[in-house]
């Protein structure tokens, strides 16, 4: 059983639609994915209503959430999306995204970078005519898929550095962040289960520690994502025991963002007793099998 529980689509940064995901998920040999947004539910309907037979969906989010001035992506899975203050709190970090994108813009071009706002949406799926822009995931991804057309940098991961867009970087621009201990209470009062996104990729910029990690542990964190392309053999090592010290479930996930990055559906995948240990927590919601969307 092939289980990925963490991947995007074009309801965030990533460049798959809701419906291609699933049917590319299928074709890669999954038996489980978890469409895993930004801060949103958006592309769950679309997923859902092209699911094919044979692989069943695990409704999420990746929620961004900054502990002590570092910012941290908490995945959760299974929730009740209509869960009112939940929702609230998604709504407020999503819509946060818009003025940050804009803003990290105009510093790019401050330091020389010619980037148009407008391009931007673009690669976003915004409407070329739209006056207003709400609602919408524009992230870091759609601008570092600007620079790349522009030759400034030769991949999206390039752009992910202090000298650009990393969270220290010359052209980083904070957004709303969730509070993580108030993050796992709202996924739990909506029914859901919550695990710590590639909590020691260090390539991304700073990571929070693991007594943090700890404290999350204590407030209700049902697990960690080890198995992950920006942890090496020793990062995965070092977090299965940390996981097992503080009795944490620990899954694998590719992270896909369909063309927007290199990894692959299936690249990592989550233990089966694990998955259906998630399954069991949750309340708010439940796996939907396909039935040949």
């Amino acid at each position: 059983m092939r289980i990925d529980l963490h991947t995007h689509s074009t309801a965030s940064d990533g460049t798959d639609t809701p419906a291609e995901l699933v049917r590319n998920a299928a074709a890669a040999g999954l038996d489980v994915v978890a469409l895993t947004d930004h801060d949103g539910v958006g592309g769950h309907a679309e997923a859902l209503a092209a699911l094919p037979a044979g692989l069943t969906l695990v409704t999420g989010a990746e929620l961004s959430c900054r502990l002590d001035g570092v910012s941290l992506h908490m995945l959760a899975y299974l929730f009740d999306p209509a869960e009112p203050e939940f929702a609230r709190e998604r709504d407020l970090v999503r819509d946060d995204r818009v003025p940050r994108a804009r803003a990290m813009v105009a510093k790019l071009n401050d330091l020389g970078v010619p980037v148009r706002w407008e391009r931007v949406l673009e690669i976003a799926g915004v409407p070329g005519d739209a006056r207003e822009v709400t609602g919408v995931a524009v992230g870091r991804p759609h601008i570092a898929s600007a620079m790349v057309e522009l030759g400034v940098v030769a991949t999206v991961s390039d752009a992910f550095t202090p000298e650009w867009l990393a969270g220290d970087g010359r052209a980083y621009v904070e957004k709303h962040e969730s509070d993580p201990f108030e993050a796992i209470r709202l996924v739990k009062a909506a029914g859901g289960v919550t695990v710590l996104a590639h909590p020691l990729a260090l390539k991304r910029g700073q990571c929070v520690s693991e007594s943090a990690i700890a404290e999350l542990a204590s407030a209700g964190l049902d697990g960690v994502e080890v198995d992950h392309m920006d942890h090496d053999a020793a990062t995965r090592a070092r977090l299965r025991g940390l996981a097992s010290d503080l009795g944490l479930l620990t899954t694998g996930s590719s992270d896909y963002h369909g063309s927007r990055k290199t990894c692959g559906l299936g690249d990592f995948t989550t233990d089966p007793e694990i998955y259906g240990e998630i399954t069991r927590r949750a309340t708010g919601a439940f796996p939907v099998p396909g039935a040949g969307g």
